[in-house]
């Protein structure tokens, strides 16, 4: 699946399979941090059977406050950078990961429009960062075209691409 195309929903549960047996093959648990796809990367692995096995928590968080409180991000970060920053997506999965014991993790902020975009960040722009207990975080920059629905659809997609990556190297 190319990931500049808007992913069906099959497609999305086929991605959250891959992650669901490969996470439940090494028995890990994993946790999502996600901004702009307000719980969509964790209910498309909660929707799969079983997660409870494998699924340990999801965190939502918008607001600059929320990604300071619940996961660690450094208020002068977001001063500096703001919130749709690979500094930021990377704090926000270390601090996922740190908080909830888990063995992977990964973590999302951009702007999903159809407002808020600047001639620096605009609409599409998403940072995504993934980690492995023990192992580096690294992050991604994408930038997504279409409507809300498509940036963010497109965003789970990534990540959880993404995630199967973190999981099989």
């Amino acid at each position: 699946m190319e990931l500049s195309s808007v992913p069906t929903d099959a497609e999305l549960r086929g991605l959250a399979q891959s992650v669901a047996d490969e996470t439940q093959r090494q028995r890990l648990m994993l946790v999502t941090a996600e901004s702009c796809t307000g719980g969509w990367i964790a209910k498309t692995l909660t929707d799969l059977p079983g997660s409870s096995v494998w699924f340990a928590a999801g965190v939502v968080t918008y607001s600059y406050e929320a990604k300071q409180a619940l996961l660690g991000v450094d208020p002068r970060t977001l001063e500096r950078v703001g919130a749709v920053s690979e500094e930021v997506a990377l704090q926000m999965v270390a601090g996922a990961l740190a908080r909830f014991g888990a063995g992977v993790t990964v973590a999302v902020t951009g702007i999903a429009g159809p407002s808020g975009g600047t001639a620096d960040k605009p609409v599409g722009t998403v940072w995504i960062a993934w980690k492995r207990r023990g192992g580096y975080a690294h992050a991604q920059l994408f930038q997504f075209t279409g409507d809300r629905e498509a940036v963010r659809r497109q965003t789970v997609a990534a990540a959880l691409a993404g995630l199967r990556k973190t999981l099989t190297e």
